[in-house]
């Protein structure tokens, strides 16, 4: 049965974590951070997408932004899959794909 299409957010907003399989490291120096984030500035200009946050762990990585002229899922799909290649590429081992979770959010007046 396939998965249900994920509901769109009013706000255009999303908390999105990706990891790797397994959950294990995709994350093993400062070398593939900066990648990670190299990534994120090149799709940023073709996708439109804005990012309000971001958290890079060893193993995980959150990011809070808001849908640009593209949908979520085909820019992420841009980020996760540059950069599993270039990792994977980078010794010439298949290590990991991307996994991604998707939350919508609302925005909402505190003031």
């Amino acid at each position: 049965m396939p998965r249900q299409a994920r509901e769109k957010s009013s706000s255009g907003i999303y908390h999105i974590m990706l990891r790797g399989i397994n959950r294990q490291d995709i994350f093993h120096d400062k070398q593939d951070k900066m990648r990670f984030i190299e990534t994120l500035k090149n799709y940023k200009s073709i996708c439109e997408y804005k990012i309000y946050g971001y958290c890079l762990m060893s193993n995980h990585i959150h990011l809070l932004m808001k849908e640009g002229k593209e949908a979520i899922s085909q820019a992420m799909k841009r980020i996760g899959a540059s950069y599993v290649y270039w990792y994977n590429m980078k010794d010439m081992v298949i290590c990991f794909r991307i996994d991604i979770k998707v939350k919508k959010l609302k925005m909402i007046n505190i003031y």
